[in-house]
């Protein structure tokens, strides 16, 4: 069974953290509703949606990728750049605990979810302003025994990792080279955003259907086009906060009670 941890919007969302957008009015119920018709897609898909309560005072909140990386093994607990995201992560770890063992990033390390893309035993990590180089040696130990490989990557232009490179099949990754040099992820076929959508990396991959923003038609074309079922998913109101698709859920698959 395939889990999907999300939370509810924050009536503060309009006071979130920005790092490359201007600041513009975000339509609450314009974003409640678009992550309510993003949480029905997932469970058409097959997944199991464990939906918690909305933070209010947490405006980022809906964004739960970022506090928490989901392994097969183990779940780590993150510690966010932004310090205001930091009380996130009680909800969070109290939602993963029946799932995984947990693990946590310490200070001084700051890691966001959002900059860990995770490729079958590969996991690379953004260095962004939202993560750091002591965070990689952290997570480097966590996973020491489990076979992982974690390599830092630099990214620009961009606030995450996986605003410029996300998964779309086991061995296939979408890119914008703008923003991530294919060449720090070696061994993995690439298929780039249409170039006047530099926004459109952030796909979520789910079964056999890759899921990407209703902004970008023409890298979901090229999707298409490369024999993958895509469906879009409008998300404009959440990209005025700088969120996107991966952003708004943690997915996972059930652990094997019987292992």
């Amino acid at each position: 069974m395939r889990i999907a941890v999300t939370r509810g919007v924050s009536p503060a969302i309009g006071h979130c953290e920005l790092t490359h957008l201007e600041r513009e009015p975000i339509d609450v119920e314009v974003t409640r509703a678009q992550h309510g018709t993003y949480e029905r897609v997932l469970r058409d898909l097959g997944c199991q949606v464990e939906h918690l309560a909305e933070e209010p005072d947490l405006p980022d909140s809906v964004f739960v990728e970022d506090i928490a990386v989901v392994l097969d093994e183990v779940a780590i607990i993150t510690r966010p750049g932004a310090e205001s995201r930091r009380g996130e992560r009680s909800s969070i770890q109290r939602a993963l605990e029946p799932h995984r063992r947990l693990e946590h990033i310490r200070a001084p390390g700051i890691l966001d979810g959002g900059d860990v893309l995770v490729v079958q035993k590969d996991i690379y990590v953004g260095l962004s302003p939202r993560s750091d180089d002591e965070a990689v040696r952290q997570l480097k130990l966590i996973v020491a025994d489990l076979g992982y490989t974690v390599t830092g990557v630099e990214v620009r232009g961009c606030l995450h990792l996986k605003s410029a490179v996300t998964a779309v099949s086991e061995d296939t990754l979408l890119i914008n080279p703008d923003w991530i040099d294919a060449a720090d992820l070696p061994g993995h076929a690439f298929i780039q955003v249409d170039p006047t959508e530099r926004s459109a990396a952030n796909v979520v991959w789910v079964g056999d259907t890759v899921l990407f923003a209703a902004d970008f038609p023409r890298t979901g074309e090229r999707l298409s086009d490369a024999g993958f079922r895509t469906l879009p998913v409008d998300a404009s109101e959440l990209a005025k906060a700088e969120g996107a698709l991966t952003c708004c859920s943690l997915i996972f698959e059930a652990p094997d009670r019987n292992a």
